[in-house]
């Protein structure tokens, strides 16, 4: 069956091994945990069995291993809904990854990348994409990459749709190395979190005034759109030729696990995009999916439904708006704003 339009997410698959601690240990500790768990997860999967689990049409394309991990991951995306046409295995390991979870959803994370990272070029010896990705990469509605697969994947894919007029979004989470300026020139919408936001720019973004400086410097880098997380404090959406728009956190009863906020936000941000919703209605949308989220532990598992999505909406009516303010005046909206919407 042929899609028309539908999101192409490349990027990481994982199983994530969670330990669940009561504090992290310190050099030369052992301690012991409370419990644990193997679930799927990778950033590039999280983001594309949200798109699914959305009621959006899904491709991923990414590499599994040669192990038992590869079929948790494969079975998960396929149970959310995701196209699995061009998922590749090769030699070694399936990536994976071990968070440490601490009470309140607090997390620490340490990535082996295994198949993420171990691309091999194709017959021309040139590609790393197959022919069938790169065509399926020109009729999307939109091309979602992260950083937990190397720069030279994602910068294939992302020339691939600009030269086909297709917009790409990029989650900035993975890597710390800078990211290729050639790759900035080929993304339309850059969501970084504010850690990886000073990262990119050496920039502080402890902040509303430094944040919004701080991805003013990634648009000079050729990035059209900025997206920024702040977790419980919201998000920032900085645009070309328009006031930056704010968008408050529905800051959830309960929080579990904080792992995937950051991918389920990106996600849904890209399918309500790709559905035509204005950035507002877009940042909305992504606010209501990433609260619904950190209720449930695990990545993958914690993915929501549309549905849920669209109830939460309708519970908690507070829209994004538009900054055009000074810093302080800006700080006390952001506070003001996320009392009313909790």
């Amino acid at each position: 069956m042929t899609i028309s339009s539908p999101l192409v997410v490349v990027g990481s698959v994982n199983a994530d091994i969670y330990v669940e601690v009561e504090r992290l240990p310190i050099e030369g500790e052992t301690i012991a945990a409370r419990g644990g768990q193997t679930f799927p997860g990778g950033k590039g999967a999280n983001q594309a069995a949200c798109a699914a689990r959305l009621s959006y049409p899904t491709y991923f394309c990414g590499q599994v291993g040669q192990d038992g991990h590869a079929s948790l991951v494969k079975d998960a995306l396929a149970s959310a809904g995701v196209r699995l046409d061009h998922v590749t295995s090769v030699k070694g390991p399936t990536g994976h990854a071990v968070v440490m979870l601490q009470p309140g959803g607090k997390n620490s994370i340490i990535i082996v990348g295994g198949a993420n990272v171990a691309w091999p070029r194709l017959e021309d010896g040139i590609s790393r994409l197959t022919s069938n990705a790169q065509h399926l990469i020109t009729r999307a509605g939109a091309v979602l990459l992260q950083r937990e697969i190397p720069d030279a994947v994602n910068l294939e894919a992302a020339k691939i749709a600009k030269g086909a007029d297709v917009p790409v979004i990029m989650d900035a989470g993975g890597a710390e190395g800078p990211i290729p300026d050639e790759l900035l020139k080929c993304v339309t919408v850059l969501s970084p979190n504010e850690t990886e936001l000073a990262r990119l720019t050496s920039m502080p973004t402890n902040s509303l005034e430094e944040i919004l400086q701080a991805a003013t410097k990634v648009q000079e880098m050729g990035v059209k759109q900025v997206l920024v997380k702040m977790g419980e404090n919201g998000s920032v959406l900085v645009c070309d030729g328009a006031p930056p728009i704010f968008q408050p956190a529905l800051l959830a009863p309960v929080v579990v696990d904080t792992t995937g906020a950051g991918d389920t936000f990106t996600a849904a941000y890209t399918v309500a995009l790709i559905e035509s919703q204005t950035p507002a209605e877009a940042l909305r949308f992504a606010a209501a999916s990433a609260s619904l989220c950190v209720r449930t532990k695990g990545t993958i598992p914690s993915m929501p439904e549309r549905k849920a999505v669209l109830q939460l909406l309708k519970e908690h009516p507070v829209a994004a708006e538009s900054l055009s303010m000074s810093d302080e005046e800006g700080l006390k909206t952001i506070e003001g704003a996320n009392s009313k919407a909790n």
